[in-house]
């Protein structure tokens, strides 16, 4: 039930972007991806998977950057930050995932950080990209860890153009250069500041 639910997502994304390659042109997972199972959704871009022999890790997405959600009963969301949430659950939720390595391991919350890969009827998709593709997420380059940084600034370009998710009103979460919003918390996290 989990992979038709998948299937309708990305058909649905596939549908609604016209022109963006969400899986004909898209990269596919390398062999030496791992698979694990999702077992539940922190928000947009974090998950928890389990191992095959039961260990259990914090998966955070490489390369993006959704809107926060507040995980405190009277906190503030920000904008689109359930709507990115509920579509991640939608992709991953209960799938077996393969999850890929680029340079780094962790960041400096203990977080695997990787690709993730969910299996969809014409094969696997990148769920980063179908967020950004998605206009749930924006694209950040967190050196060394850029293997599809161009890929995926292509799929927020059109997400952009079209006026997805978060750019439905014209108007970027953060600034229009996409990248630099994200160079303060890239400093911070170089020099070590909690």
């Amino acid at each position: 039930m989990q992979h038709v639910r998948a299937a309708v997502v990305v058909l649905s994304l596939s549908l609604l972007l016209p022109g963006v390659a969400l899986a004909v042109d898209a990269p596919s997972p390398p062999d030496e991806a791992e698979l694990v199972r999702v077992i539940d959704i922190t928000d947009g871009d974090t998950i928890r998977v389990e191992w095959p022999d039961g260990w259990w890790e914090r998966v955070r997405y490489i390369g993006i950057d959704t809107p926060e959600i507040s995980h405190e009963p009277d906190g503030q969301d920000e904008p689109w930050g359930r709507e990115a949430t509920e579509a991640n659950r939608d992709l991953v939720a209960g799938e077996r995932v393969l999850l890929e390595r680029d340079i780094s391991d962790t960041d400096r919350y203990d977080r695997l950080l990787r690709y993730v890969w969910v299996e969809a009827d014409d094969g696997w998709v990148m769920v980063n990209g179908e967020l950004v593709a998605a206009g749930l997420a924006e694209v950040r380059a967190y050196e060394p860890d850029t293997k599809y940084h161009t890929w995926f600034r292509q799929l927020q370009e059109e997400a952009r153009d079209g006026g997805l998710g978060m750019y439905a009103d014209g108007e970027p979460r953060d600034d229009e250069a996409g990248d630099e919003s994200g160079l303060l918390e890239r400093f911070l996290d170089f020099i070590g500041w909690d």
